[in-house]
């Protein structure tokens, strides 16, 4: 920036100079300053950064081709005109406690800035005013480091002077002198069994209710499916799993953890003070935008203490449609077939956390009817559907997923959805119920379609029985997409890609992408996930076959040959769409089989 523009820009940004710095770099027209003029008054353009005036507008540039000005945008093309580093704040990779405890919040208030990362030389701070920086030496010579100053959009920064503040004032609130003294002696594992004894906040405390909402509202707002609250020595971690990684988040004090944990079961209607076992509970809320969210909670007793795991339920997932999910044309047709028979078995298959649940819910979604009686026997129940019976297994009474079933037939159902076959006698009354003209939907732990025949057999399961009731398998596992906003084209690995998709013909794709990561993707390179899958649809060919061996690869063999198309085609249809990656999908695809890979 030259002296002279330096001189004109000190102080406070103007809303004068930012209209007159877009217009020259041919941003936005005079006509779009005039309109702003005529509506804008005197109060606004006082009291509001005139970024977020501007973004407000919900202007296009008048660049070809035009572009949104969003905030963000603005923010960057700010930073880059003030020559200072653009930062958009990513909550899950801030120390709070450690950046409230440099400057107070009154402080940072009044000169509007955040600090958001500190080492042994350098203090960086986030401000949203890029020619104010009179404050700079004095908060060198307090903090006695170096000072490194980064751009952010003027909406973040008032948002995170707020919440990270509130974190750190509630956990001190929240947390006596004498119960970190009492913490600072624990040793070994007979005293930290006392922890819950000495000095715990309570559960109802204001301070730990605050920071239980402010935990579920962020886990929402970063897209998180399930809320890790760890117990540790002398710390508790907090992780989220956001599109299948574990993310770290956030450490509170250990006495801190077990009143969170308190605070969270009894919201679940479990046994507060019982910490020996395990236990389940569920709790119903709201996300920042109004929408209902369910939630599996879990516990299971540590060496320091309760483990809990938050499984969130977006009921969100059971409205979209299959092709949404990921389904192909061809999954799709093969699906429908299975499903428009009116009695029968279709089996769901893959490892946990691989969609199974929200295919089955999604495809009893779609079937219901008002005309029809659809009944579930689960394990637990993951998500409340107003158009389903739903039972929950409860084997402390002998309510069994095989005694679920004898209970529902009595029930006149039209369909029945099993969550999970895992023994014969359920394997034997699912079939029986097939048998006797019902649907009947359920899922297996295996890694492909074809190899959940040899499952039912090795539990036990009549090959004739099976033969005569099984429809279909549908094998699914769920992968990474790549992030919309930084994948770049990469030149084709022609080895990688046929060990993909050996021995089929599967033509070369013209482009493929690669993740590269950015600010909305946390620098990961994928944003979301999506489903691939395998449909297996059992025709007479295949019943007689089942009649006759149990050889997996004479299965395989034969699903091939009547036009399944393997989890690997399915992946490497997700490649060519430019949806994903080569290593992606080969960190989930099963092994080729008879090969290494």
């Amino acid at each position: 920036m030259n002296p002279a523009t330096k001189a004109k820009t000190t102080g406070k940004l103007s809303l004068d100079y930012a209209l007159e710095q877009l217009q020259q770099d041919r941003i936005i027209s005079l006509q779009q300053v005039a309109q702003l003029r005529a509506s804008l008054s005197k109060e606004s353009e006082a009291s509001t950064h005139p970024l977020l005036i501007i973004a407000d507008q919900g202007w296009h540039s008048i660049t070809k081709p035009a572009y949104p000005l969003t905030l963000e945008r603005l923010t960057r093309w700010l930073a880059n005109k003030s020559g200072q580093n653009y930062l958009r704040i990513d909550p899950l990779k801030i120390d709070v406690n450690k950046i409230t405890s440099i400057v107070s919040q009154a402080y940072a208030s009044k000169l509007h800035i955040l600090p958001v990362a500190v080492n042994e030389n350098e203090l960086t701070i986030a401000t949203c005013e890029p020619f104010l920086d009179a404050w700079e030496s004095e908060l060198a010579r307090i903090s006695n480091k170096q000072i490194k100053r980064v751009l952010v959009n003027p909406r973040d920064l008032e948002r995170y002077l707020v919440e990270f503040y509130g974190i750190s004032r509630s956990i001190l609130g929240a947390i006596s002198d004498d119960s970190q003294k009492a913490l600072s002696n624990i040793q070994n594992f007979e005293q930290l069994v006392e922890v819950g004894k000495v000095g715990e906040p309570d559960a109802n405390d204001r301070h730990v209710v605050s920071l239980v909402d402010w935990l579920l509202q962020f886990a929402f707002e970063q897209r998180a499916s399930d809320i890790h609250l760890e117990p540790r020595r002398d710390k508790g971690k907090v992780r989220f799993r956001i599109d299948g990684v574990l993310h770290y988040v956030h450490e509170f004090p250990t006495a801190l953890m077990g009143a969170i944990t308190s605070r969270l079961k009894s919201l679940g209607r479990m046994d507060v003070t019982d910490r020996r076992r395990p236990q389940d509970g569920r709790v119903k809320t709201k996300t920042p935008s109004g929408n209902e969210v369910e939630m599996r909670l879990s516990t299971m007793p540590t060496t320091f203490g309760e483990k809990l795991v938050l499984r969130i339920f977006d009921p969100e997932m059971l409205m979209k449609s299959f092709k949404e999910l990921g389904f192909t044309k061809h999954d799709q047709e093969c699906w429908q077939r299975m499903v428009d028979h009116p009695h029968g078995i279709i089996l769901v298959t893959g490892p946990t956390g691989s969609g199974k649940t929200t295919t089955l819910y999604s495809a009893l979604k779609q079937l219901a009817r008002p005309e029809l009686n659809i009944c579930t026997i689960e394990d637990p129940i993951e998500l409340v559907e107003p158009q389903f019976n739903q039972m929950q297994v409860q084997p402390v009474i002998d309510v069994t997923f095989a005694a679920g079933v004898r209970t529902l037939l009595r029930q006149d159902p039209d369909i029945i959805m099993v969550g999970e076959i895992r023994d014969s006698e359920t394997a034997e009354v699912a079939i029986q119920a097939a048998l006797t003209g019902h649907l009947v939907l359920s899922s297996l732990h295996t890694n492909d379609a074809s190899s959940s025949i040899t499952r039912l057999l090795d539990i036990g399961a009549q090959p004739y029985l099976i033969g005569a009731s099984l429809l279909g398998v549908l094998a699914q596992r769920l992968i990474r997409t790549l992030c919309p906003h930084c994948k770049q084209p990469v030149e084709l690995d022609k080895k990688a890609w046929n060990d993909l998709v050996a021995p089929s013909k599967t033509r070369l794709p013209k482009s493929i992408y690669k993740a590269v990561g950015c600010e909305e993707c946390r620098h990961t390179g994928y944003y979301g996930r999506s489903g691939i899958y395998e449909a297996l649809f059992i025709d007479n060919e295949f019943q007689h076959l089942i009649n006759t061996s149990r050889d997996l690869t004479d299965y395989y063999a034969a699903a091939v040959k009547q036009g399944m198309r393997p989890l690997r085609i399915s992946g490497a249809q997700k490649i060519a769409e430019g949806l994903t990656t080569l290593e992606e999908i080969f960190s989930v695809v099963p092994p080729v089989k008879g090969r290494n890979r």
